[in-house]
């Protein structure tokens, strides 16, 4: 059996060094806002050059609390990408704004920046591009849009810690960057948890309160907020990870190298890196009308794969709207195509060419 995702694999390889991390959190008794939160903040905006990072409860709040801290509200919209997962709508809706889908590049499956012009009104206040399965969104003429409309933009680098965009990491460019450390992901904890990195001193305090029921000082609150604290046991672990997590981004990029060399069925289409962007793969997803045929193959042979996403969400029930037939195209035609195979650091060559094989003989 190849899982898409072995965590028992790298907790096994880094098992003293998170199993003390934990002791030493729960010797202490301090569980939430505490040492280890406060030294990862430090540690991941170092790694990012930037002031500021701020700890969460998740990925989806720290776009919530992101887009909060924007001043995104009631009747404003903000632009983003239908082809990735709901928790960026939903972040859009909690606030009872409205998000507006541009359709996506067939190359990288990220927002196609040429979509977003024709969806901008008086209304719009932000863009919400998804560096999506690790690789970059294009920034500069995102960056080249906002400015020209004032807009904000609020990266989404859930799936892509440590990508890069003309050497600038994901997360710098807008005005916030928004990560998950979901299970699975690149840099991954043990639960939910998440973080929002700023270069703006007024952005990470309103954020800092946000997380913390609207309050600076223990019983006083200054406005309604949040309870989304990264507690003292996921920090732990991250700060375990986190030294190791370049070293983890390369080996993935190396399977994918791998991936590419040995895969040549017919009517496969590759991932791409486009010039100037590091992508990280937090899944490298393969295109083929043959998806089902394959997910079958490699399904009978004990290997693992995902549809990563079968339903765009401006089809899901919460967003769906009276529109044109096909009002999407790019979305809902990758949709039926895509399928991510195994992706992990600890994945093996022999487990790749196995994969591969299958997936070459069924095509």
């Amino acid at each position: 059996m190849i899982p898409m995702v072995d965590l028992k694999r790298q907790y096994r390889l880094l098992k003293p060094e998170i199993d003390a991390a934990l002791q030493g959190v729960l010797e202490s008794a301090h569980f939430i806002l505490g040492p280890e939160g406060a030294s990862l903040e430090a540690e991941v905006a170092a790694y990012h050059g930037v002031p500021f990072a701020i700890g969460v409860a998740s990925g989806t709040d720290a776009l919530l609390l992101a887009l909060k801290a924007c001043g995104i509200g009631k009747g404003d919209e903000v632009i983003t990408t239908p082809f990735t997962f709901i928790a960026t709508a939903e972040a859009i809706a909690y606030l009872q704004a409205k998000p507006i889908f541009a359709d996506i590049s067939p190359a990288t499956f990220n927002i196609a920046v040429e979509r977003i012009e024709e969806k901008i009104t008086s209304r719009t206040k932000a863009i919400i591009p998804v560096h999506l399965f690790g690789h970059p969104a294009e920034m500069d003429a995102l960056l080249h849009c906002a400015e020209k409309y004032r807009l904000k933009i609020v990266e989404d680098c859930a799936q892509a810690f440590g990508a890069s965009y003309l050497g600038r990491k994901v997360g710098t460019m807008g005005e916030c960057g928004c990560f998950s450390f979901y299970p699975s992901k690149n840099l991954n904890a043990y639960g939910d948890g998440g973080m929002v990195i700023t270069s703006d001193p007024a952005l990470a305090e309103r954020l800092r309160m946000l997380r913390n029921h609207g309050s600076r000082k223990s019983y006083e609150h200054e406005f309604i907020g949040y309870n989304s604290r990264l507690d003292e046991l996921q920090a732990a672990i991250l700060r375990v990870k986190i030294r190791r997590i370049n070293e983890f981004n390369r080996s993935r990029r190396r399977h994918a190298d791998a991936y590419r060399s040995l895969l040549h069925g017919k009517d496969l289409i590759l991932p791409v890196e486009l010039p100037g962007s590091e992508h990280v793969y937090h899944q490298f997803t393969i295109r083929s009308r043959q998806r089902d045929i394959i997910m079958q193959a490699l399904r009978e042979k004990g290997i693992a794969s995902a549809v990563y996403y079968p339903i765009p969400l401006h089809l899901q029930k919460p967003f769906l709207r009276k529109r044109a037939a096909r009002d999407l195209p790019v979305s809902e035609a990758c949709a039926a195509e895509v399928l991510s195979l195994p992706m992990f650091p600890e994945l093996e060559d022999e487990e790749i060419s196995a994969i591969s094989d299958v997936i070459n003989n069924a095509c």
